[in-house]
């Protein structure tokens, strides 16, 4: 009998501490608390070694102001083809808009009468030096850049032009229209090449009834901004 009272004392023993056990985490009661965090932060895992490039930025010179000559040739309608040459003064009002003011020079030779005439002459050969004046508009239509080589950019500008101005030829001083084409090639920051190509517009009536000649022009040219 005594044996099974101890038998049934360790039992309730049991009982009692495994329910008292599961009661106080019930009720939050022996938690274990969160360990307080570290002073120091955690290290760097990576430490990356970036190598520095060097940046040259273009020295764009930011002058409006452009002078130079050009040489080519000039198809004088009826009088033949001859070497041209001129100067010109360009001043940019926008990064897309320029006023041009040029001067040039050619010489016309003799029509096809004066050849099959045997010696008749229609004009002197003073006449025969022809020398335009033009004030002209132009626009850089498409701007870009030409890579030579490595590391080679140079900046270019595809430009349409069309002015006014005054052709003394043949005795006579003539009221003028020009339009063409150009194009603009930096070979530094101040100093351009240029490959232009006109047709300058003009009445005329010396072989005949009065006509409107068109008297071509393609030069090749420098040009220096100031």
């Amino acid at each position: 009998m005594e044996s099974r009272l101890r038998v049934l004392f360790l039992i309730v023993a049991i009982v009692s501490l495994s329910g008292c056990a599961a009661t106080k985490n019930l009720f939050g009661f022996g938690r274990e608390e969160a360990p307080p965090p570290t002073a120091e932060p955690p290290g760097q895992v990576v430490n990356p070694q970036v190598k520095r490039r060097e940046i040259k930025e273009p020295a764009i010179d930011r002058e409006d102001f452009e002078i130079g000559g050009y040489v080519g040739i000039m198809s004088i309608e009826d009088f033949g083809s001859d070497m041209s040459y001129g100067l010109r003064l360009a001043y940019h009002m926008t990064e897309g808009f320029f006023i041009e003011g040029a001067v040039g020079q050619s010489e016309g030779g003799l029509t096809s009468f004066e050849t099959l005439s045997g010696g008749a002459r229609l004009i002197t050969d003073d006449e025969r030096t022809l020398t335009y004046y033009n004030l002209s508009l132009g626009y850089n239509i498409l701007p870009g850049e030409v890579f030579l080589g490595e590391g080679r950019a140079y900046n270019t500008n595809l430009y349409l032009i069309a002015g006014l101005g005054s052709t003394r030829f043949a005795g006579d001083d003539r009221f003028t229209v020009n339009v063409g084409a150009g194009y603009r090639f930096l070979l530094t920051d101040a100093i351009a090449l240029h490959l232009d190509f006109r047709d300058h517009l003009f009445d005329i009536d010396i072989i005949g009834e009065e006509k409107t000649a068109h008297n071509l022009e393609s030069h090749l040219g420098f040009t220096v901004f100031f």
